[in-house]
């Protein structure tokens, strides 16, 4: 079985990650640093918004293809992946040009994330009764 629409999410969430990883390798080479940050709030935001993708994206990502796998409707995991992307992509823009402080796009971008991440659990648990229960 394949998974197509959970595939979509996961390639463009795999861009982002390049993008995000393209700008922190872009201040370890300026600052030439292979651990850590230093006093730049602009390359501490680079490292955060690089490693809050990677926090996130994996469990959501998962949760969809096991939606998908296990007949949850298409467009439920189509909307609930588009939200989880968006939500990735508005929250490392905010952090990265909040430089690491309050942005609306950052707040905007955490709550979709976790709004996907719910809507996922609850559309898991939802298939899983309808099977099972």
């Amino acid at each position: 079985m394949i998974v197509p629409v959970t595939a979509v999410f996961a390639a463009v969430l795999g861009l982002l990650l390049l993008v995000l990883s393209g700008q922190v390798v872009k201040y370890r080479l300026k600052y030439r640093m292979g651990l850590g940050v230093n006093e730049d709030r602009e390359f501490e935001a680079a490292v955060r918004a690089h490693a809050n993708l990677v926090e996130y994206a994996p469990i959501g990502l998962i949760m969809l293809a096991i939606a998908e796998l296990n007949g949850v409707p298409s467009s439920l995991i189509y909307w609930t992946g588009m939200a989880l992307v968006v939500g990735r992509i508005l929250h490392a823009w905010g952090m990265i040009n909040g430089k690491g402080g309050p942005h609306k796009a950052r707040m905007v971008g955490i709550l979709l994330t976790w709004l996907s991440i719910l809507v996922a659990a609850l559309l898991l648990l939802w298939n899983v009764w309808q099977v099972y229960g």
